[in-house]
């Protein structure tokens, strides 16, 4: 029955609603998210003049950049929970307007303890908005169009960096401006963004499709009914308690399967410009050759998620594109030349990214609509603090211990193996699971 429905042909009304959802809520939440990523990793370009005016090691700095996943896993959960209860448009306002403030703040740290302050807050200011969104998205959104949307939804992660990196390497030239730095300019100029935008959350979003006005009244009634259609289909992981949603080892599974996908892209933006500064680059140069693996990796997840869509699959979507950041981390051992290496953060940032929204789309519809808000909240917190928060500051670490980025990197390529195998026998599984259970329900 959903097969058929998924195979059916798309009819004018469907096509003008969903044309009309996705050019009124995709771009905007593309920049919202645009400005968070590049709040959330401005502190890699930063660092280029940070770290020696602070005095901070590679340990230092790696532990600093690390406690904003940190308190991001403590309250992302009960921030996705807040968003369910108070709607999208009040919660992604407040958790926008915070992080603004605390983004523009962190220009005036004066030392380690006071960065370690501001990176945790940071973390627990932003936590929910992305989890936030793909529950928000579960609210508009057929499945059939999830892939496509959550992959269109999150080119703002590269799309930040591509945009983010020579606009940071420029605002670290305004040093002496004012008598402040050029990093000091950089968080000021890139934090007010996002309080702008939390303002405008409150004129822009609808919670519910139920309360579009800018819909027509049988485009809103068409969407409704199929949202309600697809929510009686599904075969998942039922409601239960927060805890007991936390202890069930599906989630643990899809979180190590993210972790690699989110510690690849964390790393890459934190550490990059160090290792790019290694070849004698200006922070300007840094800035634009950065950019260049993430302008290629926002056409590649666009394509991926939409080939993802056409042909229905999404385990082995998945899979290979963490197969494909293994490769180039194991690449980084070899590699000794600016282009060289230019190609191994290409093949990390088109895999890490690219993941996002087959991914996304095969956890969404194993979530239940009851435990959709605290499990993908609770899915991208682990993976995020495996990923970011341990990741990153395990590359600092071996870095300070051995001198060298390619062993930093080795850690990372192991999880990201893991993660390939266990989408592959996860996904196996469920799909025998709902073999079996589908004479059941033939019946019934």
């Amino acid at each position: 029955m959903a097969s058929a429905q998924t195979n059916a042909p798309v009819s004018e009304l469907e096509r003008a609603t969903m044309r009309r959802v996705a050019w009124r809520l995709l771009p905007f939440l593309i920049l919202c998210y645009l400005i968070a990523i590049i709040d959330r990793g401005n502190i890699g370009m930063a660092s280029l003049q940070m770290n020696h005016d602070l005095g901070l090691s590679p340990a230092i700095f790696g532990f600093a950049s690390s406690l904003f996943f940190v308190s991001y896993f403590l309250v992302e959960v009960p921030s996705n929970l807040a968003l369910q209860k108070f709607g999208a448009r009040i919660w992604i306002a407040r958790i926008m307007i915070t992080w603004g403030l605390v983004s523009a703040g962190t220009a005036f740290v004066q030392g380690a303890n006071s960065l370690y302050f501001m990176r945790f807050l940071l973390g627990a200011a932003e936590a929910g908005f992305f989890p936030g969104v793909l529950l928000y998205m579960t609210y508009w959104l057929p499945a059939a169009y999830r892939a496509r949307m959550v992959a269109i939804f999150m080119v703002a992660i590269p799309g930040a960096n591509f945009l983010g990196s020579p606009l940071s390497g420029y605002l670290l030239t305004l040093d002496g401006w004012m008598g402040m730095r050029g990093w000091h300019w950089l968080f000021i100029l890139e934090g007010i963004p996002a309080v702008l935008l939390g303002i405008a959350c409150l004129f822009v979003l609808t919670d519910r499709p139920s309360q579009a006005t800018w819909l027509s009244d049988d485009q809103r009634n068409w969407l409704v009914n199929r949202l309600d259609e697809e929510r009686k289909l599904k075969t998942n992981i039922g409601h239960m308690s927060l805890w007991k949603l936390l202890k069930h080892k599906d989630i643990w599974v899809m979180a190590l399967i993210y972790s690699g996908a989110s510690a690849a892209g964390s790393t890459m933006s934190v550490w990059a410009p160090q290792l790019l500064k290694t070849f004698g680059l200006t922070n300007l140069q840094i800035g634009f050759t950065n950019a260049i693996p993430y302008g290629i990796a926002s056409v590649a997840m666009v394509i991926w998620g939409r080939s993802s869509d056409r042909t229905h699959e999404r385990r082995w979507h998945t899979s290979a594109t963490l197969l494909l950041i293994t490769a180039g981390l194991l690449l980084a051992l070899f590699t000794s030349s600016l282009p060289a290496t230019v190609v191994m953060l290409s093949m990390v940032l088109i895999g890490a990214y690219s993941m996002k929204g087959p991914f996304w789309a095969l956890v969404s519809g194993w979530l239940s609509s009851s435990t959709a808000a605290a499990g993908l909240a609770a899915i991208g917190a682990l993976a995020n603090l495996i990923g970011g928060g341990i990741m990153v500051n395990a590359y600092g670490a071996i870095h300070d211990a051995t001198g060298s980025y390619a062993l930093a990197l080795m850690p990372l390529a192991a999880l990201c193996a893991a993660g390939a195998i266990a989408v592959l026998v996860m996904g196996r599984g469920r799909q025998i699971k709902q073999r079996q259970q589908a004479p059941v329900a033939g019946r019934s």
